[in-house]
Order: C-alpha cells, then structure tokens, then sequence
C-alpha cells in the first residue's frame, strides 16, 4: 500500500533497542511536529472546510499520540530530551520546497505529499519495531500506532489527488517516493524514527 522503494533492515531495531528513551523523546517530537504539519494547512487552506475538518482530526490524534509516547517515557523513568533536528525531515522539506512555483495549488499539494511521505515512512518504520522488539509492550503500542499512521498517510494523499488540478500527482508521488529511497538509504543508524 505504501509503495515504498526502500525498506527499513530490521536490523535498525537493534539500534533502536539499545537506547529505549531516545527512539520515545525523537518520537514525541515526531508526533508534536505531525501536528503542527496539520495544523499549517488548515491555517493556509482555511476555505477548503473538508480539509479543514480532517486537519483537526488529524492535529488532534497527533498530540493524543505525543501524550501517549511522553506518559510512557515517564512511566519509565526516563527523561524527555530535548528536540533535536531530523535530517531526513529536512531533507524532504528541502525537496519540496524546491518544487514550489509560486502558486496555491503547488504550495498545497507539495505540502500534501510531504506529509504524506513521512506518514508513510514512519508507518513502515511502526511496522518494523512492531514485528522486531522485544518489548512486548512496545510491541504491541507500535502496532496500534502504525493502523493511525496508515490512516493518515492515506488522508493526505486522498486530499493531493482531489484538490491537484493542473499537477499530475500520481507522477509527483512516483517522484516523491523515488527522492525518498535515496534519501532514507543515508539513515538507518540511529535511535530515532527516521534516523
């Protein structure tokens, strides 16, 4: 479904294991950034009310998913670190910005797919720890996670596909996710959801 060129070695579970509190503080932040992500289109696309409504939605679950990862991390004992920047987000905001032509379409279908790229990335990256800890209570909290992510990623393309009028967003998608394995293929080496 998510049609990713490029899929995570399970091994990176290993990586993620050996230091359970930064693969939850990156998470978090992942979540909180998600949220802010939905919120932006809503305040750029205030005119477009179904949009509007599933932003909400989506902004809404993103921070009961950041309180969720925050109360595990404290229920552990561990300590919520500060934010630190995600290279392979940066990436793909570079790229995207880079295919901005000025115009309202473009700004939001470009916004749409970036979006949707890393819903599915952290999907598949849900996936793999759900399959692959040990942690049984990860485990299963990663499997749950992973159903929401789907569910968004799948939001945000629906969203590219309806509003794209002059843009081709099936060939914009193929080229996302083209950029996205060459991208994701640098990272895989740290306790962190993109890293």
């Amino acid at each position: 479904m998510l049609r990713l060129q490029l899929p995570t070695d399970p091994r990176w579970v290993n990586i993620v294991e050996s230091n359970i509190g930064e693969i939850l503080s990156d998470h978090a932040w992942c979540e909180q950034k998600a949220a802010t992500n939905a919120i932006n289109l809503i305040i750029n696309n205030s005119e477009k009310e179904d949009l509007v409504s599933a932003m909400l939605e989506i902004s809404i679950e993103e921070m009961e998913h950041f309180k969720m990862v925050h109360d595990l991390i404290k229920e552990r004992g561990l300590e919520f670190e500060r934010e630190r920047k995600d290279d392979y987000v940066n990436e793909l905001a570079r790229y995207m910005k880079d295919h901005l032509d000025g115009s309202r379409e473009a700004g939001l279908i470009e916004r749409l797919l970036f979006a949707a790229m890393i819903e599915a990335r952290s999907c598949e990256r849900f996936k793999v720890l759900s399959e692959n800890i040990k942690d049984e209570k990860l485990a299963q909290f990663y499997r749950d996670l992973m159903e929401s992510e789907a569910g968004h990623y799948t939001t945000f393309i629906g969203f590219a596909r309806k509003y794209a009028e002059k843009i081709d967003v099936e060939k914009r998608w193929q080229e996302w996710l083209a950029f996205e394995a060459t991208v994701i293929a640098k990272y895989g080496k740290k306790e962190t959801v993109h890293g």
